[in-house]
């Protein structure tokens, strides 16, 4: 299998990251959507990161359908088997993936030209990223997301989108703001398989 994207997308690095926790052997194709659009188009028409290219040869797109895949190749899932921690780890999972994509608004917005950018949406979106995050923060205070000793779907998405955002938005995401949250994040960036996966590879 081929996972086709750069590092500094958290959709790429929650799908590496979690591939390999799982088991699943996959090769990895830093391909930019932005500075290498031609050769992106060549394995995947919709220049959609990330990007799988599974054994048979079917191009999977969407971070959240990749992950299952890996779940099906390896035949488990990291989410728990408890139905109510299972249910629990759904929502922060969720969380996570709020988090990050309100991020990555807030950075496309801020790369808009002064006289094309909308006061009231960069309000908006800014507000559902810290309210993710306060969500995070308080779950994080709670034990609720760790840093192991057996990673879930909900602690690695959390500790991805602030390491996301503390790569490319810390301005909008001051550090001491979401303490519980931000020890959560540094602890999971120690693991190996963090490292393995380094958000500035690049």
């Amino acid at each position: 299998m081929l996972l086709v994207g750069m590092l500094d997308s958290p959709y790429v690095r929650r799908a590496a990251i979690t591939g390999t926790l799982l088991g699943v052997e996959f090769e990895h194709r830093s391909v930019s959507v932005f500075r290498h659009m031609p050769e992106f188009r060549k394995i995947n028409p919709l220049i959609k990161a990330p990007t799988l290219v599974a054994d048979d040869g079917t191009v999977i797109t969407d971070s959240a359908l990749i992950i299952q895949h890996f779940e099906d190749v390896a035949g488990r899932s990291l989410r728990p088997l408890e139905p109510t921690a299972r249910v629990r780890d759904l929502s922060l999972t969720g969380i996570g993936i709020v988090a990050a994509d309100k991020a990555v608004s807030v950075e496309y917005e801020r790369k808009r030209p002064e006289e094309k950018r909308y006061e009231n949406w960069q309000e908006r979106i800014l507000a559902q990223l810290h309210t993710a995050l306060d969500l995070l923060d308080q779950a994080a205070g709670r034990g609720e997301i760790r840093a192991g000793p057996e990673l879930k779907p909900g602690d690695i998405a959390a500790a991805i989108a602030w390491g996301f955002c503390r790569f490319v938005i810390p301005d909008f995401a001051p550090e001491g703001r979401w303490p519980a949250l931000a020890r959560q994040a540094v602890a999971c960036e120690e693991l190996d398989v963090f490292k393995a996966w380094p958000i500035d590879k690049e």
